[in-house]
Protein backbone atom coordinates (compact mmCIF):
# COMPACT_ATOMS: atom_id res chain seq x y z
CA UNK A 1 0.00 0.00 0.00
CA UNK A 2 1.31 3.30 -0.95
CA UNK A 3 -0.01 5.74 1.82
CA UNK A 4 0.03 9.48 0.32
CA UNK A 5 -0.89 12.87 1.66
CA UNK A 6 -2.13 15.94 -0.43
CA UNK A 7 -3.10 19.43 -0.20
CA UNK A 8 -5.61 20.07 -3.37
CA UNK A 9 -2.86 21.09 -5.86
CA UNK A 10 -0.60 18.75 -5.27
CA UNK A 11 -3.06 16.13 -6.77
CA UNK A 12 -2.55 14.86 -10.47
CA UNK A 13 -5.53 14.95 -12.30
CA UNK A 14 -5.55 10.90 -12.07
CA UNK A 15 -5.74 11.00 -8.02
CA UNK A 16 -8.53 13.86 -8.24
CA UNK A 17 -10.45 11.30 -11.10
CA UNK A 18 -9.83 8.16 -8.59
CA UNK A 19 -10.91 10.31 -5.14
CA UNK A 20 -14.55 11.85 -7.16
CA UNK A 21 -15.17 8.34 -8.36
CA UNK A 22 -14.68 6.07 -5.23
CA UNK A 23 -16.48 9.20 -3.19
CA UNK A 24 -19.17 8.93 -5.75
CA UNK A 25 -19.50 5.13 -5.86
CA UNK A 26 -19.49 4.75 -2.52
CA UNK A 27 -21.59 8.11 -0.59
CA UNK A 28 -24.00 8.51 -3.76
CA UNK A 29 -24.75 5.68 -5.64
CA UNK A 30 -23.92 2.55 -2.83
CA UNK A 31 -25.44 4.75 -0.59
CA UNK A 32 -28.53 5.87 -2.49
CA UNK A 33 -27.97 9.47 -1.53
CA UNK A 34 -28.20 12.04 -3.75
CA UNK A 35 -26.16 14.90 -2.77
CA UNK A 36 -23.34 17.43 -4.12
CA UNK A 37 -20.55 14.77 -3.01
CA UNK A 38 -18.02 17.27 -3.70
CA UNK A 39 -18.28 20.52 -2.17
CA UNK A 40 -15.85 23.65 -1.40
CA UNK A 41 -13.74 21.78 0.98
CA UNK A 42 -12.01 19.72 -1.43
CA UNK A 43 -10.32 22.77 -3.04
CA UNK A 44 -9.30 24.93 -0.15
CA UNK A 45 -5.84 25.24 0.44
CA UNK A 46 -5.94 24.03 4.11
CA UNK A 47 -7.64 20.37 3.57
CA UNK A 48 -5.76 17.16 4.08
CA UNK A 49 -6.20 14.28 1.67
CA UNK A 50 -4.73 10.84 2.72
CA UNK A 51 -4.75 8.26 -0.43
CA UNK A 52 -4.16 4.95 0.22
CA UNK A 53 -3.70 3.79 -3.22
CA UNK A 54 -2.80 -0.22 -4.40
CA UNK A 55 -1.15 -0.40 -8.02
CA UNK A 56 -3.63 1.72 -9.95
CA UNK A 57 -6.19 1.24 -7.63
CA UNK A 58 -7.19 4.05 -4.70
CA UNK A 59 -8.26 1.71 -2.50
CA UNK A 60 -8.91 3.90 0.13
CA UNK A 61 -9.74 7.81 1.37
CA UNK A 62 -10.24 10.55 3.93
CA UNK A 63 -9.76 13.79 4.22
CA UNK A 64 -9.40 16.40 7.12
CA UNK A 65 -9.92 20.26 7.01
CA UNK A 66 -7.96 22.13 10.42
CA UNK A 67 -9.96 25.38 10.86
CA UNK A 68 -10.36 27.43 14.02
CA UNK A 69 -14.34 27.76 15.63
CA UNK A 70 -15.30 30.81 15.17
CA UNK A 71 -18.89 30.42 16.46
CA UNK A 72 -16.77 29.90 19.91
CA UNK A 73 -15.93 33.40 22.42
CA UNK A 74 -12.78 31.65 22.09
CA UNK A 75 -11.85 30.47 18.78
CA UNK A 76 -9.61 27.18 19.03
CA UNK A 77 -8.64 25.17 16.44
CA UNK A 78 -10.48 21.95 15.33
CA UNK A 79 -9.74 19.43 12.39
CA UNK A 80 -12.86 18.04 10.68
CA UNK A 81 -12.22 14.88 8.82
CA UNK A 82 -15.03 13.75 6.31
CA UNK A 83 -15.62 11.26 3.59
CA UNK A 84 -13.37 8.27 5.11
CA UNK A 85 -14.08 5.30 2.58
CA UNK A 86 -12.43 2.19 1.67
CA UNK A 87 -13.30 0.99 -1.91
CA UNK A 88 -15.45 -2.15 -2.02
CA UNK A 89 -13.09 -4.87 -3.26
CA UNK A 90 -10.70 -3.34 0.03
CA UNK A 91 -13.21 -3.98 3.01
CA UNK A 92 -12.33 -6.50 5.84
CA UNK A 93 -8.62 -6.10 5.78
CA UNK A 94 -8.16 -3.59 8.35
CA UNK A 95 -7.41 -0.80 6.05
CA UNK A 96 -9.92 1.19 7.66
CA UNK A 97 -7.91 1.21 10.70
CA UNK A 98 -5.05 1.97 8.98
CA UNK A 99 -6.70 4.71 6.68
CA UNK A 100 -7.92 6.41 10.30
CA UNK A 101 -4.70 5.59 12.17
CA UNK A 102 -2.88 7.85 10.06
CA UNK A 103 -4.86 10.84 9.77
CA UNK A 104 -5.27 11.15 13.30
CA UNK A 105 -1.51 10.83 13.80
CA UNK A 106 -1.27 13.50 11.15
CA UNK A 107 -3.20 15.20 12.91
CA UNK A 108 -2.12 14.78 16.01
CA UNK A 109 1.61 15.69 14.71
CA UNK A 110 0.83 18.66 12.07
CA UNK A 111 -2.15 20.23 14.44
CA UNK A 112 -1.15 19.40 18.06
CA UNK A 113 -3.27 22.10 19.65
CA UNK A 114 -6.27 21.07 17.74
CA UNK A 115 -9.67 19.07 18.49
CA UNK A 116 -10.84 16.53 15.55
CA UNK A 117 -14.34 16.12 15.09
CA UNK A 118 -16.20 14.28 12.87
CA UNK A 119 -20.16 13.61 11.69
CA UNK A 120 -20.03 9.64 11.76
CA UNK A 121 -22.70 7.38 10.49
CA UNK A 122 -24.16 6.23 13.29
CA UNK A 123 -23.95 2.42 13.05
CA UNK A 124 -20.02 3.05 13.36
CA UNK A 125 -19.88 5.06 16.01
CA UNK A 126 -17.58 2.28 17.78
CA UNK A 127 -15.72 2.60 15.00
CA UNK A 128 -14.61 6.15 15.74
CA UNK A 129 -14.78 5.56 19.48
CA UNK A 130 -12.08 3.37 19.20
CA UNK A 131 -9.79 6.58 17.96
CA UNK A 132 -11.02 8.54 20.58
CA UNK A 133 -13.94 10.02 19.46
CA UNK A 134 -16.59 10.67 21.78
CA UNK A 135 -20.05 11.14 20.88
CA UNK A 136 -21.23 14.77 21.33
CA UNK A 137 -25.26 15.14 19.95
CA UNK A 138 -27.94 12.48 19.13
CA UNK A 139 -28.22 10.66 16.44
CA UNK A 140 -29.81 12.86 13.61
CA UNK A 141 -30.51 12.15 9.94
CA UNK A 142 -28.31 13.72 6.90
CA UNK A 143 -29.41 13.20 3.48
CA UNK A 144 -31.64 10.50 5.35
CA UNK A 145 -28.54 8.63 6.55
CA UNK A 146 -28.39 8.51 10.67
CA UNK A 147 -25.44 10.67 12.23
CA UNK A 148 -23.51 11.21 15.66
CA UNK A 149 -21.52 14.50 15.90
CA UNK A 150 -18.50 12.82 17.59
CA UNK A 151 -14.97 15.01 18.84
CA UNK A 152 -11.72 13.72 20.03
CA UNK A 153 -9.70 15.73 22.25
CA UNK A 154 -6.48 16.98 22.28
CA UNK A 155 -3.78 14.98 21.27
CA UNK A 156 -2.31 14.65 25.10
CA UNK A 157 -5.62 13.24 26.11
CA UNK A 158 -6.89 10.89 23.26
CA UNK A 159 -6.28 7.61 23.45
CA UNK A 160 -5.32 5.41 20.32
CA UNK A 161 -6.27 1.83 19.88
Amino acid sequence: MNWQFHRFESLTTAQLFQMMKLRIDVFVVEQQCPYPELDAHDNHPDTLHLLCVEGDTLAAYARAMPSLESSLADAKGVAKIGRVVVAPSHRGTGLAQALMQRIVDELDTSYPDYEQVLSAQEPITAFYQAFGFVAESEAYLEDGIPHVDMRRGLPSSATHS
